[in-house]
């Protein structure tokens, strides 16, 4: 049985485009099968590009400073202690447009999807001439 406590220095970490995610629930780590937790640090200036997860619900949480979400072609100004939604397959991003860094929980499920994690579309219309990095 794996641990039901997860600590920040015991999370599965990602190198994701020079910054580092801490995955802290999900099935590689605990007895997760239908969520995944990560906290992710975006520096100012810094995101995650249009993209969006074939199988899996996403509900990002903003932890400190504040981001510009996007959710399909709608675009809000998240701070503190507000959430996006996002079903599967519904395209999103996410910019730090602040000169400080945002902090953000990343909710997902299922934990046990089998098919790509998530696609890129930060190249296709729409998307490539909606809002740049």
């Amino acid at each position: 049985m794996k641990t039901p406590f997860i600590t920040e220095t015991e999370a599965m970490l990602e190198d994701f485009k020079g910054r580092t995610n801490y995955w802290l629930c999900r099935p590689e780590i605990t007895n997760a099968k239908d969520l995944q937790i990560c906290r992710a640090v975006l520096p100012a200036g810094e995101g995650h590009n249009f993209h969006h997860h074939p199988e899996l619900e996403e509900a990002i949480y903003v932890l400190a400073g504040e981001v510009e979400q996007w959710v399909g072609t709608e675009v809000r100004k998240l701070k503190v202690g507000e959430v996006a939604h996002m079903a599967p397959g519904v395209i999103h991003a996410t910019f730090n447009t602040s000169d400080q860094d945002a902090v953000i929980l990343a909710i997902l499920s299922p934990g046990t999807a089998t098919g790509p994690f998530l696609i890129d579309v930060s190249n296709e219309e729409p998307w490539a001439s909606l809002r740049r990095i």
